[in-house]
């Protein structure tokens, strides 16, 4: 898989929320189980995700959505709320059963 992004928009996200795309990029390439999800609200023109697991900083929240097959953009990352820590939590005692 292929992952890419905007590099403005990368710059943009890390000033906003200090995370850059690179370091979020960690999340698809380690190989840790994530939560992801169909973002309905925000699925116009195309299919968007949400993507919530840990980075070695901690745990993220990437939008994210499929150009080609084998090639994924993100579109933004920002550290995981306390209620998406909850949920994370609770998705990986759900896949634990």
């Amino acid at each position: 898989m292929t992952v890419e992004w905007d590099q403005s928009k990368d710059l943009a996200n890390q000033r906003k929320h200090g995370v850059s795309f690179e370091e979020a990029n960690e999340l698809f390439s380690s190989g840790v189980d994530y939560l992801e999800i169909l973002d309905d609200a925000h699925s116009g023109a195309e299919d968007r995700f949400i993507a919530l697991g840990p980075i070695r900083r901690g745990l993220i929240l990437i939008i994210w959505t499929e150009r080609h097959e084998e090639t994924i953009r993100i579109i933004s990352a920002r550290w995981a709320t306390k209620n998406e820590q909850r949920l994370y939590e609770s998705y990986l005692r759900g896949s634990n059963d």
